[in-house]
């Protein structure tokens, strides 16, 4: 008999073998970014470079340009990403009426669940030069069109934008959690004292609110090389690459598009290394001012 332990530990033997064949035996051709490897050679015929890929990372201005761009869109997402939810989430706490809370609720949740590939032609029609923002709504306030995917500046606004507007909703179940379990008995000694709305938010809900802001933010940090492929991958184009060119879709490119294997491995390891790197500084923060862990 397995025993009750024995039994939960069974449970996770499917997982455990789907994580290994998908994520740990695809980690052999890491082996490529030290290789200038052709795919009619393989792993094992492809002439052995050492670490030139990752001398010619690091010498390109490209590649510079392009980690640049990914640390400040996913930095950026990650903060307002952070400050978004949580207004939001304080604003909600304030609705009264259940059905109108639950409505507004599922409409901001929606764009969670929809992709980007669905998403991203519905912005691309909404933004382009012949889009309704720049035909009908900056004509109305005498504003000149502005080309938002085609610049690199406002790319990236679009970009930081589009996606807190796509997953604030959804970011949001975590605070409104946070928000129920504060102790109703709190709120009442602050009416008593005399404290508004205003104040209650202030000195009791904020504060509540404060180990959780902290955890969020410090596990996010996992993500600071993640700035979001498929998004940008369906709304960049030639012209914004400059500053609106990541990791990832830089990846693609070189790898796929170009055939620069070896090069391409080399940029994905360095920022998979850097990302470990973060998860592990992110658990630390988070244990230590958050009282969060994991075992």
């Amino acid at each position: 008999m397995l025993g009750r332990k024995g039994i939960l530990y069974a449970m996770l033997l499917p997982g455990i073998l789907l994580t290994f064949i998908f994520h740990y035996l695809p980690m052999i051709g890491l082996v490529i970014s030290f290789q200038n490897f052709k795919p009619w050679l393989g792993i094992t015929g492809s002439e052995w470079v050492g670490w030139d890929n990752f001398r010619t990372v690091f010498q390109r201005d490209d590649s510079l340009q392009v980690i640049w761009n990914t640390l400040f869109i996913a930095c950026a997402k990650i903060i307002v990403n952070l400050i978004v939810p949580v207004v939001f989430a304080l604003l909600l706490n304030e609705v009264r009426q259940a059905r109108f809370k639950k409505t507004i609720q599922t409409l901001v949740y929606l764009p969670h669940f929809l992709s980007w590939v669905i998403l991203g032609g519905i912005i691309i029609d909404i933004l382009s030069s012949k889009g309704i923002v720049n035909t009908v709504i900056l004509p109305t306030f005498g504003i000149d069109p502005i080309l938002f995917l085609a610049d690199g500046s406002w790319f990236r606004f679009v970009v930081i934008a589009t996606d807190s507007w796509k997953e604030f909703g959804f970011a949001t179940i975590v605070f409104l959690a946070a928000l129920a379990g504060i102790d109703p008995s709190l709120y009442e000694a602050a009416e008593v004292d005399g404290a508004g709305r205003w104040k209650m938010t202030w000195h009791v809900t904020l504060p509540a609110l404060v180990p959780i802001v902290i955890v969020v933010a410090t596990l996010a940090m996992g993500n600071v090389l993640n700035a979001g492929f498929d998004q940008i991958f369906n709304l960049y184009n030639p012209l914004v690459y400059e500053k609106g060119d990541i990791i990832d879709t830089f990846v693609y490119r070189v790898g796929l598009l170009s055939s620069q294997f070896g090069l391409a491995t080399a940029i994905g390891l360095f920022k998979s290394l850097i990302g470990f790197i973060m998860i592990i500084a992110a658990y630390q923060l988070a244990s230590r001012f958050a009282n969060y862990r994991i075992f």
